[in-house]
């Protein structure tokens, strides 16, 4: 790895040239620029004791933190040295008029082995917690992940005092098959199965060696008040998060400042991310942080230790159990309310902060469902499973072919009958340019689901068991819902959002279940600017890559 590391400072001339390749002249100069340059390569890891083969970012896993702030643009060369194609996407950033950069198959075309990328994208009006990871094939169960922060500018003050550190804890459920075989499960049309464990950054929480504890995760100072940046980044398993002997105060999730309430556990469902802060104000010794399986029979845990600075007393032996059934889960995400009064940088307020008030101009009701096609399990929603053409969906968009690899709006606004047959195909639909939608998931099956909209901040007014109809409206949070792009719909019951669509380009609507999501559980939305206009969306970058029917294609006029 060293001998393949670039010299720092060969990295900024190479770097800073490669910025002016990529066509975001519009983006105001003050701006400050951050550089990375990531080498993508196989390592051995073994984090539930059995060696394997996993994926790194410059040797780490997990990956590196990104520490950025508010408006920051960010650049990062990524060189692939695996012997597959890669992209990395970025959760939960919004990427303003430049899906181009989102990382996703329907928007760019793999890294090729031995080739590079280097991403351009600016973190406007956000803040908060947020991960990136692998986008294609299941790579990201080999690892490439990693935290990626969003700090508020030192001008705008935050709801809270600054904590005396920020850690960044990533939690997820593992496998210890290779990828490859993973992939070749579902290929074959069988699942993927229970997890073999759950990791906290990287670990399960024994030394597999010893059968101690690890080394300390995290060392704190009696009295003082940390920060704790909490993302799901595993594949399937909704988790459960606590701290043994201490309480934490939640004040941000998926990039939105909340309302503190204080809890002594927080269920984080597959993609989303929390903040929460917690003071050391326990007996000086060495305690427990705990991530827990829900809704599975039994129970998997992973522990990381929290050590008080001069602590030599090892935590207690008891851990604190998790709570039992998704009613739990349900009141507590009813608890969650916006912090109205932050004065701090919110995500794009998606039409007005005042959602309540404005008129729904469609309703899209999206039932996911499980089916056998051609002896293969897949899933779909509204009875189409979605399958990635070889030319990127914005790309085919982009240079005027749509016709050629996809037909728009094949699933209506309502799902189909239960009897349809489910056809596989490119899913996209199409959304008006700024106006205003509700969307309701309906989750039929017994298991719990969660979906992530790329590009956006949504707001999820209401939740409840059974089938949405109308009334349900009644039961909505029409003024502090929290603004966020992950959210889940429990076994046998549905979840509403609403959103204004103002962010031009195409995005990727998915589940964050793997399995679900690789087998078709996802579709995109072409949002097209009337005009033609760098005001909505920027060209596509100089340095992007082209394959399928667009190589060889001359560009179209650039957008004015």
């Amino acid at each position: 790895m060293k001998g393949k590391k670039m010299s720092c400072i060969s990295t900024l001339v190479v770097l800073a040239a490669l910025s002016l390749l990529l066509g975001l002249s519009v983006v105001q100069a003050e701006d400050p620029y951050i550089y990375f340059v990531w080498n993508v390569t196989y390592g051995t890891i073994a984090p539930l004791g059995v060696p394997q083969q996993g994926i790194l970012i410059n040797g780490q896993f997990p990956g590196p933190n990104i520490n950025s702030t508010t408006n920051n643009n960010i650049v990062i060369n990524v060189y692939n040295h695996l012997d597959q194609p890669f992209l990395f996407t970025w959760n939960g950033i919004q990427h303003r008029k430049n899906s181009w950069q989102d990382g996703t198959p329907g928007t760019n075309c793999p890294i090729p082995p031995g080739k590079n990328f280097t991403y351009h994208f600016q973190v406007k009006d956000q803040i908060g917690s947020y991960f990136y990871f692998p986008s294609l094939a299941i790579h990201k169960a080999a690892g490439g992940f990693g935290g990626l922060r969003v700090n508020s500018r030192l001008l705008i003050p935050v709801p809270f005092d600054p904590p005396a550190d920020d850690y960044t804890v990533l939690i997820g459920d593992w496998y210890t098959k290779d990828h490859r075989v993973l992939a070749r499960l579902l290929d074959s049309g069988r699942s993927i199965g229970r997890p073999a464990g759950v990791l906290i950054n990287g670990r399960s929480g024994k030394h597999h060696a010893t059968g101690g504890d690890d080394v300390p995760l995290f060392v704190v100072e009696a009295g003082k008040t940390y920060r704790y940046r909490i993302c799901n980044v595993g594949l399937r398993t909704s988790l459960n998060f606590r701290i043994q002997g201490h309480t934490m105060k939640l004040v941000e999730m998926d990039g939105s400042h909340t309302v503190q309430n204080v809890y002594d556990a927080l269920d984080v469902h597959v993609g989303q991310c929390y903040s929460v802060l917690v003071t050391a104000d326990q007996t000086p010794k060495d305690y427990y942080m705990v991530a827990s399986t829900r809704f599975m029979k039994q129970v998997t845990t992973a522990t990381g230790v929290i050590r008080y600075a001069g602590s030599k007393a090892p935590p207690s032996p008891v851990i604190p159990e998790g709570p039992v059934g998704w009613a739990w889960s349900l009141n507590q995400w009813r608890t969650f309310r916006w912090n109205l009064t932050a004065s701090a940088a919110r995500p794009n307020p998606q039409g007005s902060y005042h959602y309540g008030s404005i008129n729904i101009t469609r309703t899209i009701k999206l039932v996911s469902s499980r089916a056998v096609v051609a002896g293969k399990l897949r899933y779909a929603l509204n009875g189409v499973s979605h399958v990635d053409p070889r030319t990127p969906l914005k790309l085919a968009e982009y240079f005027n072919i749509s016709d050629k690899v996809f037909k728009y709006n094949l699933i209506g606004d309502k799902p189909p009958a239960a009897a349809a047959p489910v056809k596989l195909a490119p899913n996209v639909i199409t959304a008006e340019f700024r106006t205003f939608i509700e969307i309701v998931f309906e989750n039929h099956e017994k298991s719990i689901q969660s979906y992530h909209l790329d590009g956006y901040s949504f707001f999820p007014v209401g939740m409840g068991p059974g089938k949405w109809t109308r009334k349900s409206r009644t039961t909505y949070n029409l003024l502090d819902a929290v603004s966020r792009h992950t959210i889940q719909v429990y076994p046998k019951s549905w979840t509403a959002i609403m959103l204004t669509f103002d962010n031009a380009g195409m995005w990727n609507l998915r589940s964050e279940n793997k399995e679900r999501h690789y087998l078709g559980q996802q579709l995109y939305v072409s949002v097209l600017s009337p005009a033609r206009s760098l005001r909505d969306e920027y060209d596509i970058p100089a340095n992007a890559f082209r394959c399928g029917k667009v190589v060889g294609l001359p560009l179209p006029p650039p957008y004015v």
